[in-house]
């Protein structure tokens, strides 16, 4: 919009467009609720107060705020494409979101990333995008593509792309390895987000001086304290495995709740529909007691201030007419939704039609070389290092417990909860099959199968016995991607997940009635977790404390080395 004619309109010589009549504006800048009508031209707010416009709509007290924005999300873990994402979350408030696609780059590099963007044009949410720092994520995994400083730099000029994306490599940062800090220097001019679980001291300063300016990955109120008093912006985490909300909330203050925001990071299509979005930890925080002007605060121009996205956030002249119209202050749930200036949801649907999934031509990523894959493991001694899930946590445990043995073969043993878990590499067909057990997923039979397996995306496996085990992994690949439970011979339920191995083109609602089905099938075979394939996907995330498995082993994370599963 040319800003003469954006001064014409703000000072009422010409009319608005629309004007939205006896709203209760939420100032989350002065921290008041005022009562005002707000006049929009084209996509932007051009003022509050008395306007002549074309077309009025009267919200009849109703409160306006601005939209919500997601400090930091994975699109591709809701399993859909972002213009399927856009259907879950728009509805629910949320206008913008800020991506790291790394999900997508660790199996396709740019041509995944590409995807991403494609998908997302001319949508009901402004996608922005993170570059994404570590593809691979370390040395200790195989990844399907690596991306160094110079594939980076060449999406430093895309409009859409703000800075670099969670440092998970925190370790190579503290050590001063050079091809991340090279990484780091390319968008010194920019926001450099990070990943920090567990960083504390002089390791935690020399990774803030590197320039890194946020973390999401504090579990207490000490961890994120530690990091905001140092200068981090702190991202207050609820997902569909880690949920830090109730943990954090003690952390924010009249004092310091200008530098945290909130954030879903990973989060399936079943918290999405049924729960929410950003508008989930809005309501959830004002039920903890929250000053309901902060938690929507937070929820919007916290964001966009780190971000420095100084169009949007909130309502004032000039700024992006993102918009959410509400009833409730104490327990918004939006029921209208614009996105620069047009109605774009209502009552908890789009306006308008399904869009279809971009026509970019996705290459298959399925290559495993299955004469190599054999989940037998030599008994080498009496005990292993053993992987301990831990529920609504991305951490695990690092235990030792002794192995069943039969014939010099380990075996699993479903009575202690102590099952077989394998990695498969399937990017490049290596052969190569990384081996272990694992504690705390809970199947007292049969196996799950997933091909999204963070950050990687190798074919992850845990099950009761080898027969299930192979069958679920075998259904996977025939999918080209998904996740498969499997009893003995019989594929019991699946999931297929062809785009990356990562998303379905299907409608969301489609997709969570696949995943709901699977889950289901998992809980029938013994496992009590919320969502075991979500818990299982990150058992493999070798930069979060404290034991992981990788298709090159076992990964001690605060070694940060592989290290023998079988000890003395």
């Amino acid at each position: 919009m040319e800003l003469e004619l954006l001064v014409r309109h703000a000072r009422g010589v010409e009319p608005a467009q629309l004007l939205l009549k006896n709203a209760r504006v939420v100032n989350v800048l002065s921290g008041e609720v005022v009562p005002s009508d707000v006049a929009i031209v084209h996509s932007r707010i051009i003022g509050l107060g008395t306007y002549d416009a074309a077309e009025t709509m009267d919200l009849q007290g109703s409160f306006l705020a601005p939209g919500f924005i997601d400090a930091h999300v994975h699109i591709e873990s809701a399993l859909v494409t972002p213009s399927e994402y856009a259907r879950a979350v728009v509805p629910r408030g949320t206008t913008t979101v800020v991506t790291d696609p790394h999900e997508i780059a660790n199996v396709l590099g740019l041509e995944g990333i590409r995807f991403m963007f494609d998908s997302a044009k001319y949508g009901p949410v402004s996608m922005y995008v993170m570059a994404s720092s570590c593809v691979p994520a370390t040395a200790m995994e195989t990844s399907g593509a690596t991306l160094r400083g110079y594939d980076l730099l060449s999406l430093k000029s895309d409009p859409w792309v703000l800075g670099l994306a969670e440092v998970m490599n925190f370790p190579a940062v503290i050590d001063a390895d050079e091809e991340v800090l090279d990484k780091i220097r390319i968008f010194q001019d920019r926001i450099v987000d990070g990943h920090a679980p567990g960083v504390t001291g002089r390791d935690l300063q020399a990774y803030v001086a590197a320039g890194i300016a946020s973390d999401h990955e504090s579990t207490s109120v000490d961890e994120a304290l530690e990091k905001l008093r140092l200068g981090m912006t702190i991202f207050i985490r609820e997902g569909t495995v880690a949920r830090n909300l109730d943990a954090l909330l003690p952390l924010v203050t009249p004092a310091n709740q200008h530098r945290v925001c909130f954030c879903t990071d990973d989060c399936q299509p079943c918290d999405l529909l049924d729960h929410g979005h950003i508008d989930h930890l809005v309501r959830t925080a004002i039920g903890r007691g929250l000053d309901p002007l902060v938690a929507i605060r937070m929820a919007t121009w916290n964001a966009a201030a780190h971000f420095r996205l100084n169009d949007r956030g909130a309502i004032t002249p000039g700024r992006r007419a993102d918009l959410i119209v509400f009833d409730d202050l104490r327990a918004p749930r939006p029921r209208l939704v614009f996105r620069g200036g047009a109605l774009v949801a209502r009552d908890g649907a789009l306006v308008g039609e399904r869009r279809p999934v971009s026509t970019r031509r996705l290459r298959r990523t399925m290559n495993i070389a299955w004469d190599d894959v054999d989940f037998r493991m030599r008994a080498e001694r009496p005990r292993a290092r053993v992987i301990g899930a831990i529920p609504n946590s991305l951490v695990t445990a690092h235990l030792v417990d002794e192995i069943a043995r039969d014939d010099g073969l380990a075996r699993p043993d479903p009575s202690r909860d102590l099952l077989k878990m394998a990695v498969i590499e399937r990017h490049m067909a290596s052969g190569a099959v990384g081996k272990g057990f694992v504690r705390g997923i809970g199947l007292k039979r049969g196996a799950l199968a997933s091909s999204v397996a963070h950050d990687h995306h190798n074919l992850v496996v845990i099950g009761a016995d080898d027969e299930s085990m192979m069958t679920s992994a075998r259904r996977v690949a025939e999918l080209h991607g998904g996740m498969v439970v499997a009893a003995g011979a019989h594929v019991v339920a699946e999931v297929p997940l062809p785009l990356a191995g990562l998303m379905s083109p299907q409608p969301v609602e489609v997709v969570r009635a696949q995943v709901d089905g699977a889950i289901s099938a998992a809980h029938a075979l013994g496992s009590e977790l919320h969502d075991p394939f979500m818990a299982m996907s990150f058992l493999a995330l070798e930069v979060i404390p404290s034991l992981k498995l990788t298709d090159k082993g076992l990964v001690d994370v605060e070694r940060f080395e592989i290290v023998p599963l079988w000890v003395e």
